[in-house]
């Protein structure tokens, strides 16, 4: 064995050199392990985020909505059909209650490339959920006493599982909370909001407030086309959004201007 002169070979006990070699063929093992592991890491990344561009894009809308109604532990898909036509969709089917009525349509909405949603499920309770009307009626208008955001003199009257919501408030917001309520009491199968909004203003301070509102909101983009016209007391809202997301965030807030009793909703999601 070649060595450098005035240096002496470096010996050790056999037992020492081979836990020495051991070690070593232990660590790069691990260094390619590791390696190996990042690299699949990363392909089935790319490979996922491909998958995600192409749901919104090439890939069948009525699976992407399927696989998110399988997602959402809020909903039980097993009696669910989607049908698509070019981002319409329609939900049909029963669910075994009402809040996954409402979650279905909303999953349904989160899915890129969808642009409408029918929501033609029907709630079918399962037979230790039904309540008769008298107690319905009751468990629902002790639900909306309870509640400090639902101003007093709002109703609810049960027939056969659909409760009718009847009263006066001055605030979209107000009617909303009325019917959240409300919406998640066993027994529930359908709501039917009747709640009048009763509050004087100027039409034109109400375009402008809620024009001001979206200027504001970070889901609104700065070059968007929505715009809010006000006649009496009826806001119409035109224009373009990206999802469903941006598409609720405007209705929010036109409903949350003073004297704004009536939506007219002819906003265009693009998906």
């Amino acid at each position: 064995m070649a060595s450098w002169p005035g240096l002496r070979p470096r010996t050790g006990p056999p037992i020492a050199q081979a836990n020495i070699t051991r070690a070593t063929i232990a660590f790069t093992t691990e260094r390619l392990w590791d390696g190996l592991v990042n690299e699949r890491q990363i392909r089935r990344l790319v490979r996922h985020r491909k998958g995600h561009t192409q749901v919104g894009k090439t890939k069948d809308i009525r699976e992407a909505v399927e696989a998110e109604l399988t997602f959402d532990p809020l909903v039980d898909p097993t009696d669910i059909t989607v049908r698509n036509m070019n981002g319409d969709v329609a939900l049909n089917g029963i669910v075994p209650s009402y809040p996954q009525y409402l979650e279905a349509a909303a999953a349904a909405q989160r899915v890129a490339g969808v642009k409408n949603v029918h929501n033609h499920l029907e709630v079918v309770l399962p037979p230790g959920d039904y309540r008769d009307d008298a107690m319905l009626t009751t468990a629902a208008n002790n639900a909306l006493t309870l509640n400090v955001t639902v101003p007093d003199g709002v109703e609810a009257t049960a027939r056969d599982g659909n409760l009718e919501l009847t009263g006066t408030v001055k605030y979209g917001p107000q009617r909303a909370a009325a019917e959240l309520a409300v919406a998640g009491l066993t027994g529930v199968r359908n709501i039917k909001d009747d709640i009048e909004i009763a509050y004087d203003a100027d039409p034109v301070d109400v375009t402008l407030l809620v024009q001001d509102a979206l200027d504001r909101y970070a889901l609104i983009l700065d070059d968007s086309d929505v715009m809010v016209d006000t006649s009496g007391n009826t806001a119409t809202l035109t224009g373009h959004v990206r999802t469903w997301a941006e598409h609720d965030a405007v209705i929010d807030a036109a409903w949350m201007a003073s004297g704004v009793y009536d939506i007219r909703d002819d906003l265009y999601v693009t998906g």
